[in-house]
């Protein structure tokens, strides 16, 4: 049974609120998926802050027009879910790709991330990009190495000197 006026607006206008907020969206044609597998992806994809739906392309070509992810209304056609990651640009793309390894089925076929239209291949690239705790974890490493490294020289012409002071008084004692 098809949705009314009133459904298809409203659709529309969920969609579209996801669409405005997020960061990145892929959208995967999921044809020949089995319902457990769908209720798999979903669940992994609510636990990532994934927005999942399936939704007619006429509708979704409505719901991303005036966002950053417009350019990707011209690749919507076939079956498609669409993902959007709402926290971090690289959640969707995890969480998709981590599903494909295990189910052949589901073939991404079009990735938006802030405006820019990219290939399926680079979801892989979109993937292994750092969470926000990771990068600023990496981030602060690499900020803190030359600080210690500064304390470590600093630190060395002193336990050079005790060192060696320990070593003549070992040596003292054993004569």
């Amino acid at each position: 049974m098809g949705l009314n006026l009133d459904q298809k607006k409203a659709v529309v206008a969920e969609v579209s609120e996801v669409a405005a907020g997020a960061l990145s969206a892929i959208g995967a044609e999921y044809r020949g998926l089995k319902v457990d597998d769908m209720t798999r992806l979903r669940r992994e994809a609510r636990k990532n802050g994934v927005y999942l739906r399936v939704v007619r392309n006429t509708l979704a070509r409505r719901a991303v027009t005036g966002t950053d992810l417009e350019c990707m209304a011209n690749s919507l056609s076939g079956p498609l879910l669409l993902a959007f990651a709402r926290e971090d640009p690289g959640a969707a793309a995890r969480v998709l790709s981590e599903f494909a390894r295990t189910n052949d089925k589901l073939v991404i076929k079009v990735v938006a991330v802030k405006g820019k239209l990219l290939t399926a291949a680079d979801v892989s690239r979109l993937a292994t990009m750092p969470t926000k705790e990771q990068a600023i974890s990496q981030l602060m490493s690499v900020m803190k190495a030359p600080v210690e490294k500064l304390v470590r020289t600093l630190a060395e012409p002193h336990a050079r000197l005790a060192r060696t002071l320990a070593a003549v008084r070992d040596q003292k004692q054993a004569a």
